[in-house]
């Protein structure tokens, strides 16, 4: 990794701009995930699962990781969400000991909504986050 051996302030000007970006995008996220009725984990805990590459479950330890979360926290959060009937749990068919957690058909309902609005939100103020990481990587 390159080393800035002197930062001048347009670098704290650029790093301070791209830090609020994410901040508000996170707000809107938190906000849109509230409106949905879920916390912003449950709406990251759907995503994840959604957002599984080819396969269309997690297990309970792969969940915690992608959260940074503790095994025993994402077992509570996946019970919250069986109630909701927003996931199903099924204990895994190659090790009966492993937990696979999968969309219900309301979850996936809820995360094409909301993975829409997030879609949306980033096409209209993703262009200026692009090009401050540009600004920073590239310099």
């Amino acid at each position: 990794m390159k080393a800035i051996r002197r930062l001048n302030q347009s670098h704290y000007e650029m790093l301070a701009a791209l830090r609020y970006g994410l901040l508000e995008f996170l707000q809107f996220s938190r906000a849109a995930a509230e409106r949905a009725g879920l916390t912003p984990q449950q709406h990251q805990a759907l995503l994840a699962i959604k957002g599984c590459p080819e396969r269309d479950h997690l297990l309970i330890g792969e969940l915690a990781e992608r959260l940074h979360l503790k095994h025993h926290s994402v077992v509570e959060l996946v019970d919250r969400l069986v109630e909701r009937a927003l996931v199903k749990r099924t204990a895994s068919a190659t090790d009966r000991r492993r937990v696979e957690v999968r969309l219900a058909a309301k979850g996936e309902g809820v995360i094409r909504k909301l993975s829409a609005a997030h879609l949306a939100e980033l096409r209209e103020h993703g262009p200026e986050l692009h090009r401050l990481l540009g600004s920073i990587i590239g310099g």
